[in-house]
């Protein structure tokens, strides 16, 4: 099965140029309609196509990827399945907002707070925790701190929920807070309230980014995914009121059941 082509059209269509081509990061033997669901998923997860937007027209779409109308339709029948999108006769094809009960993990973010309450809904089970010192937190690509870090891994789950985990995570904790590691196991929520509670100190920034990479080989069967498939990693540093990194969490999350949402306001 050819793999779906790359065109300026396509890229004019889409509103983005220089975007890789899906067969650079999916097999060029998958089926053209699900090389198709990938890329439009992809463009909706990262905003390209935001909620309430309406994606180009079949014809369009058809024209950008180089398949027939047969493959678009095929495609967005999955994305209706998924939830992402909704269709009407006359009205095109709109972006939908996924409702509370979905599969999805949505994270709705427009502020500190509502990402606390997210991470609150949530355990984090740590599987192994160790000291890193500085040099190979450098290796890391972390940032010098004096005493290293505590390196905290495992899944986070859903309280009571069956299933895959929502997702896996690294937390990597300033030294100085890392007697967090010893209420942990019988905490649930952030790590960073903890940090709060324990220390006294309070979270005035997060910045955050995202990112699609392969799934590391040994988390892939614990995430449920397969060997190689792209997983969302969203990193986290989060700084105090005197502007001290005291933690970074490195989350990777199933693509296939990822949405982020952000809203934005003027100030």
């Amino acid at each position: 099965m050819r793999p779906l082509a790359k065109s300026d059209a396509r890229n004019k269509t889409l509103g983005r140029r220089g975007k890789a081509s899906p067969e650079e990061g999916r097999g060029a033997g998958e089926p053209l309609y699900r090389q198709l669901v990938d890329s439009l998923r992809n463009d909706i997860l990262t905003g390209v196509f935001p909620v309430g937007s309406q994606l180009p027209t079949e014809e369009a779409l058809a024209e950008c990827f180089s398949v027939s109308r047969h493959t678009v339709r095929e495609a967005l029948r999955q994305l209706r399945l998924n939830g992402l999108v909704s269709s009407r006769r006359g009205s095109g094809t709109t972006v939908l907002q996924p409702a509370a009960d979905t599969p999805f993990n949505v994270h709705r973010v427009s502020s500190i707070d509502e990402l606390i309450a997210y991470a609150s809904e949530s355990k984090f089970i740590v599987d192994d925790s160790a000291i890193i010192d500085s040099q190979a937190a450098t290796a890391m690509g972390l940032p010098m701190q004096s005493g290293g870090w505590l390196h905290l891994r495992g899944f986070r789950t859903r309280d009571a929920a069956a299933g895959p985990p929502l997702c896996w995570a690294d937390v990597f904790v300033a030294a100085e807070y890392a007697g967090v590691a010893r209420i942990l196991r019988r905490q649930r929520g952030p790590v960073w309230m903890l940090i709060e509670e324990m220390y006294g100190e309070r979270l005035l920034e997060i910045e955050q980014s995202l990112e699609v990479r392969p799934v590391p080989e040994s988390i892939a069967a614990g995430l449920g995914v397969a060997a190689g498939e792209s997983v969302v990693e969203i990193r986290r540093t989060y700084r105090t009121n005197t502007g001290r990194i005291a933690e970074i969490a490195v989350n990777l999350y199933p693509a296939e059941t990822f949405r982020f949402s952000m809203k934005l306001r003027r100030a």
